[in-house]
């Protein structure tokens, strides 16, 4: 014959389930079930709800009960999840922890997978319950909450969300109310209360329509994107939002009409010719960065450490163009004193070239990295990176004004070129001339540390060696102008 519990509270089921386990009493023998309270709109609010007597006794001895605080924790957030069975099933996962199943805990198990789940759903409640909640202002009467909210959530997550709003609204007082339950803060502490409400229609607030005048004022009907909104608000927390009675008939006539102007229906009434205007020209003039260091042309610059700039006498006659810094040049502030750099300055020795008399720069100044681990792994910069970036290789050869351009990849090839486009395998037979150079196009050193086998990272190694000689030759022999 099964044993029957009724539990209102985590803290009562904890109560029960410890007394249980010490009894060895299994899951199948054991119904568990709820109750809940009624009451009347703003009837008295009760006094604060102590802890249960039973709660932190030790029903069993401690040696008998050795339940991580992680998994009391876990047990105590799956709690809040509406479900017919959740007593019974949190049961029946402290019962195989006793039984020493480990493995309850992990999202691979079935129980286990099931607890991570219930807890993902109570926090994305708890998260739109902070989003949603919205305050209206009653008047003022003797002893009743100064701000009232409605909602529905899906989970028993009323306490924690109370919690949170009464460490952010002072000593204002105010009161959440739910289909079976409410909280009350009094200014000073929190009370439980039983339902006081059936929607937010029973509280009405004199300063609602300020606040959606207010709304309609700042809503732009050339931005508005209904998917998107739709997407980042559940339509089931519209009708209890007051602008949700509004935002249909204002979506609805940015369809119609308005969001081609983005002005009031007045002005988009005028007669008139529409002008069309490119991107590019409708892009606001913005004062260009002086130095490489002010550089915000891109994002780059935000998660990079610091720009780049490239290194070598003005007067070199071969400039050698990388992709973008790694992390050692991020750090250091210089091109190419990384590991592929070491392959590089290998390279140069070989080839009969001195690394003090080129120049050393990059297409990209900034570092674009993913964390991986506790590593930043380099990322391959886009072409709208590539060009933003242009301007400071425009300047460089402008200053150096080197004979030969040693292109190390396919991103200095794009930017040396000015053509998101071009490829390797076009270019690498031999050198070619562009704008009054040469371009010797090789693989970048840092290919030769990535190439999967040995045979291929000799014959990549040999091209870039190959390269470097070839651009040596050609600093005798100038490209033809044009």
């Amino acid at each position: 014959m099964s044993e029957r519990h009724v539990v209102r509270s985590f803290e009562q089921w904890r109560a029960a389930a410890r007394a249980l386990i010490a009894r060895r009493v299994t899951p199948e023998s054991v119904e568990w079930a709820s109750s809940e309270d009624d009451g009347d709109l703003f009837s008295a609010v009760l006094p604060p709800v102590p802890a249960p007597s039973g709660a932190g006794e030790a029903v069993v001895p401690a040696a008998a009960m050795r339940i991580p605080r992680e998994l009391m924790a876990m047990l105590a957030g799956a709690a809040c999840y509406s479900a017919a069975d959740r007593w019974a099933f949190l049961y029946k996962v402290l019962w195989r922890w006793q039984l020493g199943e480990r493995e309850v805990m992990s999202a691979a198990d079935p129980d286990g997978a099931r607890l991570h789940a219930m807890l993902k759903a109570v926090r994305r409640e708890q998260h739109d319950m902070h989003a949603y909640v919205r305050f209206r202002e009653r008047k003022p009467e003797d002893g009743a909450p100064r701000f009232v909210a409605w909602f529905e959530p899906t989970h028993d997550v009323l306490p924690q969300v109370a919690r949170h709003f009464a460490e952010r609204m002072g000593k204002a007082t105010w009161m959440i109310a739910t289909p079976n339950a409410a909280v009350v803060w009094d200014g000073a502490q929190l009370h439980d209360a039983p339902p006081l409400m059936r929607s937010a229609a029973d509280v009405e607030d004199s300063g609602e329509a300020l606040w959606l005048t207010y709304y309609r004022s700042i809503f732009n009907p050339a931005r508005v994107n209904a998917d998107l909104l739709r997407s980042h608000i559940p339509s089931r927390f519209w009708k209890n939002l007051p602008e949700g009675a509004i935002v249909p008939d204002m979506i609805s006539a940015a369809a119609n009409g308005e969001r081609r102007t983005g002005q009031t229906s007045a002005v988009g009434r005028r007669k008139g010719t529409m002008i069309p205007v490119t991107a590019e020209r409708a892009q606001p003039q913005r004062e260009q960065s002086a130095t490489l260091d002010q550089c915000r042309r891109c994002d780059l610059w935000r998660n990079a450490t610091q720009a780049v700039p490239g290194v070598g006498p003005n007067t070199a006659r071969i400039m050698l163009v990388g992709e973008q810094p790694g992390d050692q040049e991020d750090l250091q502030g210089l091109p190419f004193v990384g590991p592929a750099g070491a392959v590089l300055e290998r390279a140069l020795a070989e080839a009969g070239v001195e690394r003090k008399a080129v120049y050393l720069t990059n297409a990209v100044k900034h570092f674009k990295w993913e964390l991986r681990g506790k590593r930043r792994l380099h990322k391959t910069p886009a072409q709208s990176e590539i060009a933003a970036c242009h301007l400071w290789l425009e300047e460089e050869l402008e200053r150096v004004k080197p004979q030969v351009i040693v292109a190390l990849g396919s991103t200095a090839l794009k930017s040396v070129l000015k053509n998101g486009s071009a490829t390797m395998k076009d270019v690498m037979a031999a050198p070619f001339e562009h704008e009054g150079r040469w371009v010797v196009t090789v693989y970048h050193p840092s290919y030769v540390l990535r190439a999967p086998d040995q045979e291929t990272r000799r014959q990549a190694y040999d091209v870039i060696v190959d390269g470097l000689r070839q651009a040596l030759k050609l600093t005798a022999a100038p490209a033809r102008s044009g």
